[in-house]
């Protein structure tokens, strides 16, 4: 039987692995939500979202106030049924990041119980396309790192077999963020990929000059330049720019990503697992993307998202950041400069809970 009997949230913090800096913030820490299910014939999984530092408490109250209670006696084969009921429930509350993150734990942890039901891992039951994948670095990219370390962490990527690195940009002057992106691209040669990521920090006067000041340098995309509500400025900046633009870290519902791809605003769809309500939506979103010939190159959630990827055609790219080592008995398998989804059941994360509990917020 797989009526829900149990369903449980539990926040944990977890501490960056290195500084990381963009144009508008720093990573504090890692608010982790965590759910935990268990269906009446001992089948449990377990799901996840988070935040970069605050509002983690908030996400664990609806989940405990609403969204949990509804789900007991509920059969966690119907996934769908059960995200649309559960987000029924929200309705005074969405569309929005705190409602998002709350479905995208509940999700995760359904489609976990769902893998290992089917004795499936997820990039099989998701579509799978194929089990491995590109992977680009973020992690020698920050914005306080020098030019020398940037190109430092681009050879070391370049010469691991991998297929690109992120640089953030969002200096006070268009014409450094240029010099740090010309260092970079003389240091690797044209082969690499080389994204850019302004982190929401520009205006659109800013957007165009930085666009063009960039051009030269041949970045794979420019990530976010503008406000992400912003559709119309960044449809505008597609049409000035040879550089494809790409968006969705910060877009909380499909219909969100189905106006940038209407309006042609994006070359490229970022869709966050966890902040667009989880797996269900996140490969209506993929799916959508195919539909208008874009790729996928999900936002962090390395673990989770490499399984995503694998799963669709038009998965791309997954973005390196390691976050859960100090919680988890596995990492991510690079194999030849390459991706590799996890084959076991499930959604192919290996919690370690003492870890968790460990760091758990009362």
């Amino acid at each position: 039987m797989s009526i829900i009997t149990t369903a449980t949230a539990k926040l944990a913090d977890i501490a960056v692995e290195t500084d990381r800096t963009d144009a508008v913030q720093s990573f504090v820490k890692q608010e982790t939500v965590l759910v935990d299910i268990t269906t009446v014939d001992g089948s449990t999984g377990t799901g996840y979202a988070y935040t970069i530092g605050t509002g983690g408490t908030s996400v664990l109250a609806l989940l405990r106030d609403h969204l949990l209670p509804a789900l007991i006696g509920q059969d966690a084969r119907n996934v769908e049924a059960l995200w649309q009921r559960l987000f029924a429930l929200t309705r005074a509350t969405t569309t929005g990041a705190i409602t998002s993150l709350a479905l995208a734990a509940v999700d995760t942890a359904l489609w976990d119980v769902r893998c290992k039901r089917a004795g499936e891992p997820l990039w099989r039951l998701a579509g799978g396309h194929r089990q491995d994948v590109p992977v680009y670095d973020t992690e020698g990219g920050w914005l306080h790192l020098s030019a020398d370390d940037l190109v430092k962490g681009a050879l070391r990527a370049q010469k691991a077999g991998w297929d690109g690195v992120k640089i953030k940009v969002g200096k006070p002057h268009a014409a450094e963020d240029a010099e740090r992106l010309r260092a970079v691209r003389e240091a690797v040669g044209p082969s690499l990929h080389i994204m850019t990521d302004a982190n929401q920090s520009q205006t659109m006067s800013s957007a165009l000059q930085l666009a063009a000041a960039l051009e030269p340098y041949d970045p794979y995309w420019i990530e976010e330049p503008l406000p992400a509500d912003d559709i119309s400025g960044h449809a505008r900046l597609a049409r000035a720019t040879r550089i494809p633009v790409a968006v969705g870290e910060s877009l909380y519902s499909p219909q969100q990503f189905r106006t940038y791809l209407e309006t042609g605003a994006a070359s490229i769809v970022q869709v966050d697992a966890a902040r667009i309500g989880g797996i269900t939506p996140w490969l209506k979103v993929a799916h959508t993307a195919e539909s208008h010939n874009v790729m996928v190159c999900p936002h962090f959630l390395m673990e989770l998202h490499v399984s995503l990827v694998a799963a669709v055609p038009n998965g791309r790219f997954v973005e390196y950041i390691p976050q859960l080592r100090a919680v988890t008995r596995g990492e991510l398998t690079i194999r030849d400069g390459r991706a590799v989804a996890p084959d076991v059941p499930g959604i192919g994360i290996d919690w370690d809970m003492d870890a968790i509990d460990d760091r758990r917020v009362a």
